[in-house]
This record gives C-alpha cells, structure tokens and sequence, in this order.
C-alpha cells in the first residue's frame, strides 16, 4: 500500500473575496457529502467488504473530488485571474501561471 501524504497548504496573497466565495456554501455540502462518503469506505475496509465494491465507492469519491476541483478552478479563472490581469499584465500572467500549475498537479494525480 502507497502512503500519500498531504501537501503542506500553501496561502497566495488575493485582495477581496476569493473566487468561489459566492458559491462557498455548496463547496462547503459537497465537501461533507464526500467526507461522509470516505467514511463509508474506512467502514467498508472495516468489516471487510469485497475489494470491487470498495474500488467502486473510491471511484465515485475521486470523481466527486474532481468535479469540486474543475468547479474552482472555473472560480479562480474567473474571478482571480480576470482580477489580476484587470490591474496588469505581470499580475494576470502571473495568476495565469498559478493556475496552469494547479491545473497540472490536478492531471497528474
């Protein structure tokens, strides 16, 4: 088995309200749901569940996990990076960057 160990946060200055602060309410409820969806797995290991089944709940967790993950990135581009490139050039390409980094880390796991 793999240890994947979490990546240290890392906090990006952004004036005003981030990207997806009008929708944070319903990150928050997506959030939970996948949350409580994780649980069920651990209690699936727990009482030794067939290996398909569970491949199955952690395929759904990873698709949920990846529809939050497009629905900021969407929030960012539009907001952030729109932002940023409204006060310059150097400030857009640089939130532009920032978002093609993250958009690779997202790929490659």
């Amino acid at each position: 088995m793999t240890d994947t160990t979490e990546a240290p946060a890392v906090e990006h200055e952004h004036a005003g309200p981030h990207g997806y602060a009008s929708d944070k309410d319903a990150y928050l409820k997506r959030m939970r749901r996948i949350e409580g969806q994780v649980r069920g797995i651990a209690r699936m290991i727990d009482e030794d569940v067939y290996c398909i089944d569970i491949l199955t709940q952690v395929s759904a967790v990873t698709k949920a996990l990846q529809a939050v993950s497009i629905g900021l990135v969407e929030d960012h581009l539009g907001h952030c990076v729109v932002d940023a490139a409204r006060q310059s050039e150097e400030e857009g390409a640089a939130k532009v960057k920032e978002a093609a980094d993250a958009i690779a880390r997202l790929v490659r796991s």
